[in-house]
């Protein structure tokens, strides 16, 4: 498409995550957000209203109809995601689906053979390759002043009931493995240029209400040696969110989402890395840059498609145990 006519996107999922990739896309130039579905068409107007869009509709379908929308954002729950990523590229519309792209390693394939077959830009939303500390510390890597050996993950939230990053009722679960776990997993082979050939995983009691382990540990080793060691918890009463400790031959580094430290907590300023320092709108440029110049962006579902075998093996692991 051309760089001279503005590039309409609509946003499907008027929630937590919805609402981050609406503040992003404002501040992307020749970009208009022109309309919004949610839950329910009055969660959709709200949701414009608030952010600005020029419409809410009340189903992705009456979307994909609109001959004026030019690409898809899903920022809808997981079970959505790979049903709606496949409407969207058989309307033909350019598609980013937010992590994970599916639950399941068939639908993530179903997804990337509708790619092959309609040549569209379609994305997903691993956020920790946009990250400015990640970055960083993948600049360092190219550059041959770093090698990764070992990474070590928390990913930890307090969610033992139903709730979404606002503290509102969720219409779906979570899960550690095909939504949490999924970034580090891509990260880790990302970073260290390296594909996972070694993969286990352990799993603590099923929750009875919400029917999902709590609690998980993982453990990934490369081709090249380095070895990544995640921790996953919904009971952890403390911080929340990822951290990602970088221990490497020259250096040891923390990144907390968009910040960067070094072993010793001191502050790394990782402001000239990128235009932005939020990993959200740095995703969403990589996407209407990819659309622009009719390229495969960075977390294409080729690109991410291993991560997705990876925690298939792990779910057959912790089914068989």
């Amino acid at each position: 498409m051309t760089h001279d006519r503005t590039l309409r996107v609509a946003l499907a999922g008027g929630g937590a995550f919805g609402a981050k990739h609406a503040a992003a896309l404002r501040r992307i130039e020749g970009v208009e957000v022109a309309a919004v579905v949610s839950s329910s068409l009055d969660r959709a107007r709200k949701f414009a209203a608030e952010q600005g869009i020029g419409r809410g509709v009340a189903s992705l379908d009456e979307v994909l109809a609109m001959d004026d929308i030019d690409a898809v954002v899903l920022a809808t729950p997981t079970q959505m995601h790979a049903s709606q990523t496949l409407a969207c590229l058989a309307a033909g519309k350019h598609v980013q689906t937010e992590i994970p792209l599916a639950d399941s390693l068939a639908d993530a394939e179903a997804c990337q053979a509708a790619q092959e077959r309609t040549g569209l830009v379609a994305m997903v939303g691993h956020t920790r390759r946009f990250n400015p500390s990640h970055q960083w510390v993948r600049r360092r890597i190219r550059a041959g002043e770093y090698n990764i050996q070992q990474m070590d993950v928390q990913t930890y939230f307090f969610r033992r009931t139903n709730l979404n990053a606002l503290g509102q009722p969720r219409s779906w679960t979570d899960h550690l493995l095909w939504h949490h776990a999924a970034h580090t997993v891509d990260l880790f082979a990302y970073q260290t240029g390296s594909p996972i050939v070694q993969a286990h995983a352990i799993q603590g009691p099923i929750h009875p209400e919400l029917g999902i382990a709590m609690d998980m540990s993982i453990q990934l080793r490369t081709e090249s040696g380095a070895l990544c060691t995640l921790s996953l918890s919904f009971n952890n009463d403390g911080p929340l969110g990822t951290f990602f400790r970088y221990i490497g031959d020259t250096g040891t580094y923390i990144a907390r989402y968009d910040d960067l430290f070094t072993g010793k907590d001191e502050p790394i300023d990782v402001s000239g890395v990128d235009v932005s320092m939020d990993g959200i709108e740095l995703q969403d440029r990589e996407f209407v840059a990819a659309i622009r110049e009719g390229r495969e962006p960075n977390s294409s579902i080729a690109q991410v498609l291993p991560c997705y075998r990876t925690l298939a093996s792990l779910e057959q692991q912790l089914a068989a145990f």
